[in-house]
């Protein structure tokens, strides 16, 4: 059956470019990226890996650890890697997961066999504390993968698992956000004693809970 939101990232052991890793044990109690690539030595992958290199440090300010996939070996990727940090700038500063047998890929249904047999999507999962899948991406070959999106994305998720609220379209760190429907506007003022505007009755409209509001234009009114 194939993955849905929700469910329990598939656990596993691998070996990769950092050693052997316990998938759970290796996440911990934080947030992670799985990210494949469909094989080493190509050129969208490496611009790819290059970027995550750089971005690590985004990563790590969100608590977020991040792993690569390919269906190559480790002795392949660590060649490559020579590559990436000579070509992007970067060196790599994160695990990449060999997986030659394919075990992992079919885990998580990274091998679509009407585009190929043997190599994997450039397939996303970003998976919470609680080892729950919350996101999932899929790219097709010819095209490099945004991941200033998803550490937007991230941003999101972890801000929405915390308050209750939901993020509006290209919503960014520090934009106003909207109360979910499920809050009462009781509730809603016990919550955000801020306030909100309300264009309509279902959508209201607040700034970010852990963010300051002072010399917001958007400061927000009860709605009456």
């Amino acid at each position: 059956m194939a993955l849905r939101l929700g469910d329990i990232a598939p656990d596993f052991t691998a070996d990769t470019t950092d050693g052997p890793i316990k998938f759970h044990e290796w996440i911990g109690d934080g947030w992670a990226v799985l990210f494949s690539h469909p094989k080493d030595f190509t050129p969208v992958c490496t611009t790819e890996l290059g970027y995550v290199a750089k971005s690590k440090p985004e990563f790590d300010k969100r608590g977020v650890k991040v792993v690569g996939l390919s269906v190559d070996a480790s002795d392949s990727h660590k060649r490559w890697a020579e590559d990436i940090k000579e070509t992007q700038g970067y060196a790599l500063n994160f695990p990449v997961i060999a997986d030659p047998d394919h075990k992992i890929s079919e885990l998580y249904d990274m091998i679509h066999p009407e585009i190929s047999d043997v190599f994997t999507v450039r397939s996303v999962f970003v998976i919470g504390p609680d080892k729950k899948i919350k996101l999932m991406i899929t790219y097709p070959a010819s095209t490099g993968r945004n991941f200033d999106e998803i550490l937007r994305v991230i941003d999101s998720l972890q801000l929405t698992a915390k308050y209750s609220v939901a993020t509006p379209v290209n919503w960014k760190d520090g934009d106003d956000v909207i109360i979910v429907p499920s809050l009462s506007d009781e509730a809603a003022k016990e919550k955000f004693p801020g306030g909100w505007k309300a264009p309509k009755p279902y959508l209201r409209i607040t700034p970010q809970p852990n963010k300051p509001a002072a010399g917001s234009d958007s400061s927000a009114k009860t709605a009456s």
